[in-house]
């Protein structure tokens, strides 16, 4: 609920003022007409609270699961108010059943759906609200939002296996890691007084500071990765920073593969939906410039995005800097040729997120054994740096 300011006059000609909560603005004016109040002006905006209204969070699975019912809802004939009544007493996520409520609103007033999702970007991005548009100016909303459904149900799969993919790993890095400083604070210690006559090599100098480091200076290393992590971000704001972080990356073997794999898997998918969803080529380009999460891939959209508006192919543009295979050019060129662009991309798409699945299955696999490998080699090196200096000691006692 929004809290509203007015000014009204009454049946007698006096003057009123005061506030009450409504829905919306015309919501607002329908109360002071039922209360006899004429209306002179009627502002508002904030929330009842007092403060500003809160970003909105919606999760990506909530908002396929609702994009999915709309479109059975429509399809079946059922007018969109009614529509969104229905979606207002199924929604069980709180916070979009109050956004789906301020949306009822909106398109009671006689804004189209597209108007009444433009205010909410943080929910709706503009991929979305390019899609919708399309498909009401061009009377096939419900296939819209099916499409829409599907897609973010696809993204969230390749998200949730990819995620479930790094849980293993990460742990691998977190314990090998504990286990460390835990060696380095408690462990450590306790051999100094016991070699602090013994000759001691380089790797137990190595291992007796780090211990001495850790233990008096552990405040300052947070400190400093906290502002080493701090100039890093900071850094990695500007748009060249981000593209020399990206290109390290696709120099990874098997894991820049699968990132490469995965930012053409987006760009694919989101154009060629967009494309038979009736949005114009260079709207979507420019949509889905932002949509990849790949800054060089950007830069070649960006370049195709002029190409096309000079009336040149599609294809010539992505094929610079050998950032797409081939065989996906190859198909680009071909659907250009035969005017079937829309379906060619989202096969392309379809064929490329197998590849990408099992690019991802495979930089796991080369992952976990790399990071076995380090920890093995940080506990082999305390391990020696620790016994070392007590093999010369036994040995120089034995030859005496």
């Amino acid at each position: 609920m929004t809290q509203f300011t007015y000014t009204a006059m009454t049946e007698a000609g006096v003057r009123v003022s005061g506030a009450l909560e409504a829905e919306s603005e015309a919501a607002a004016m329908r109360a002071l007409e039922e209360k006899r109040l004429f209306p002179v002006t009627v502002s508002g905006g904030a929330s009842a609270s007092g403060g500003k209204p809160a970003r909105r969070r919606v999760k990506s699975s909530d908002l396929g699961i609702l994009y999915g019912q709309l479109a059975d809802l429509l399809g079946s004939g059922v007018p969109l108010l009614r529509a969104l009544d229905s979606l207002i007493r199924s929604t069980p996520a709180v916070g979009l059943r109050d956004l789906m409520k301020e949306i009822r609103a909106s398109v009671s007033e006689g804004k189209t759906l597209t108007d009444a999702l433009r205010p909410y970007p943080e929910v709706f991005p503009t991929l979305h609200i390019a899609m919708i548009q399309a498909g009401e100016r061009a009377a096939f909303l419900e296939d819209v939002l099916r499409n829409l459904a599907g897609f973010l149900e696809r993204y969230e799969e390749l998200r949730s296996k990819v995620m479930g993919a790094l849980i293993y790993p990460a742990l691998l890095t977190a314990l090998g890691s504990l286990v460390m400083v835990g060696a380095l604070v408690f462990f450590v210690p306790r051999f100094e007084p016991l070699l602090a006559a013994a000759k001691k090599p380089l790797p137990t100098e190595i291992l007796f500071a780090a211990s001495k480091l850790v233990r008096g200076y552990w405040w300052l290393l947070i400190l400093g990765g906290a502002g080493a992590g701090f100039f890093l971000w900071l850094n990695l704001q500007t748009e060249a920073a981000r593209r020399k972080v990206e290109g390290w990356q696709l120099k990874i073997p098997v894991v820049g593969n699968a990132l490469r794999l995965l930012a053409i898997t987006r760009f694919c998918r989101i154009l060629g939906t967009m494309l038979a969803n009736g949005v114009p080529l260079l709207t979507a380009l420019k949509i889905s410039q932002n949509a990849t999460g790949s800054t060089i891939l950007a830069e070649r959209i960006a370049e195709a995005t002029e190409s096309v508006r000079d009336g040149k192919r599609l294809s010539e543009p992505l094929a610079k800097g050998d950032f797409f295979p081939d065989q996906i050019l190859a198909m680009i060129a071909v659907a250009e040729e035969s005017n079937k662009l829309d379906k060619v991309l989202v096969q392309i798409s379809d064929t490329v997120e197998r590849r990408t699945n099992r690019s991802v299955d495979q930089s796991v696999r080369l992952i976990e054994p790399l990071i076995l490998c380090v920890v093995a080699a940080g506990i082999g090196f305390l391990a020696l740096g620790l016994l070392l200096p007590i093999f010369t000691m036994a040995s120089s006692l034995g030859s005496k």
